[in-house]
């Protein structure tokens, strides 16, 4: 489908049969929605890869993969984030860069991943078939260096159908919607890609639970619009980046997006809430979850003064050692409340023997402001 430089906002609402969706989806009233307790959400699985790196920590098993998925969830953790990009036949599938690598012949071959075929794209790296070989498989880093894609554990590139019918299904899905931030897309094509995945989404999901967020303001709004039983948030670099559009600069930009789009919550790069956090108070008024993703989250100490702050949930790479901190650092009293709600989270089981002295600190707001003006300041320098 042919693309034009056109803002979506520009372009009038199409019928709703432009949309297409099929008999089955849900969009009787939305269904109230809040984190499980404070939640760890494993970053493409059980961590990205940074090839380039000398902390193996980044290339024990590959990203967006079943077997990353599955690894993550052998930990308490409540969601995995993952990416998801169309191609071209229409069939969603996990994978990050919006280019793909590889080498053939010592030459290197780059393909955009929604130019090409469910087969084309399922030929990069190992094959599910032991008797194929695949193509290397190679990745470009920020620097421009292309490297091949080397990791202890390998696994193939999956499909989001896959991912739903193969990984642990008390595991949550994080599914963020990746669109190449130099293109500005018709609302017409926005419609057709999402309309491919939530297809899968509700034919697969089942009980499972599901988050929908993308950093393409208009997507978020548009998956919104199309559906009410799944969450959507909105992604933010939250000024860390300059974007030449301006909903995607700021905390107070991601929550005009929010109230306009009737979205339910923020996933922040952490620093942009430590750089400003009065907005913290500005998107709880308005009755919105945050989450946060971002290096900072692989600390723990980092990921604590979050619970402190009164963010929901973080994005992380290191899920091990960020489940481990979690439990020594955040047993929570159980809920006052015994009205039905969500499953609990994995990190909010009972205090054992050894737990009883943990207990969550209790600050006055003189001391909470005193934290943040001092992390404020050491994350400006």
């Amino acid at each position: 489908m042919a693309l034009r430089t056109v803002l979506v906002s520009d372009v009038p609402s199409l019928p709703e049969s432009v949309y297409g969706l099929s008999e089955g989806l849900d969009f009787s009233k939305p269904k109230s929605f809040r984190m499980p307790g404070f939640s760890v959400i494993g970053h493409r699985g059980n961590g990205m890869n940074v090839l380039q790196s000398s902390d193996r920590r980044t290339r024990g098993f590959k990203e967006n993969s079943i077997l990353s998925f599955n690894s993550a969830a052998k930990f308490p953790i409540d969601f995995i984030e993952f990416d998801v990009q169309v191609t071209k036949d229409d069939c969603p599938v996990i994978f990050h860069d919006d280019f793909i690598y590889a080498e053939e012949n010592g030459i290197v071959n780059e393909s955009r991943v929604t130019d090409l075929c469910l087969s084309e794209f399922l030929l990069y790296g190992p094959q599910k078939e032991a008797a194929k070989i695949g193509k290397t498989l190679m990745r470009k880093s920020k620097d421009g260096k292309v490297l091949k894609w080397d990791v202890d554990l390998d696994d193939s590139l999956c499909t989001l159908q896959e991912a739903f019918q193969q990984v642990e299904q008390s595991l949550g899905f994080n599914i963020e919607l990746k669109f190449d931030d130099k293109t500005v897309y018709e609302r017409e094509f926005l419609v057709h890609v999402l309309r491919s995945v939530l297809q899968v989404v509700f034919d697969y999901a089942k009980d499972r639970p599901v988050i929908f967020s993308s950093f393409q303001p208009d997507a978020a709004k548009l998956v919104r619009e199309l559906q009410n039983t799944y969450p959507v948030f909105f992604l933010t670099d939250a000024g860390n980046e300059i974007h030449n559009d301006q909903r995607r600069n700021s905390l107070e930009e991601a929550i005009k997006v929010c109230l306009e789009g009737k979205l339910q919550g923020i996933v922040s790069e952490v620093k942009g809430v430590f750089k400003n956090p009065a907005a913290i108070s500005k998107i709880k008024e308005s009755n919105l979850s945050l989450l946060t993703y971002g290096k900072l989250n692989n600390v723990g100490e980092a990921v604590y003064m979050q619970y402190v702050m009164g963010i929901e949930g973080v994005i992380v790479d290191f899920v091990e050692e960020i489940t481990e901190s979690a439990r020594l650092m955040m047993i929570r009293p159980p809920s006052p409340s015994p009205s039905p709600s969500p499953s609990p989270s994995p990190l909010q089981s009972s205090p054992s023997k050894d737990d009883v002295a943990i207990t969550r600190p209790e600050f006055s707001q003189k001391e909470i402001d005193f934290l943040l003006k001092l992390l404020s300041q050491l994350i400006q320098q």
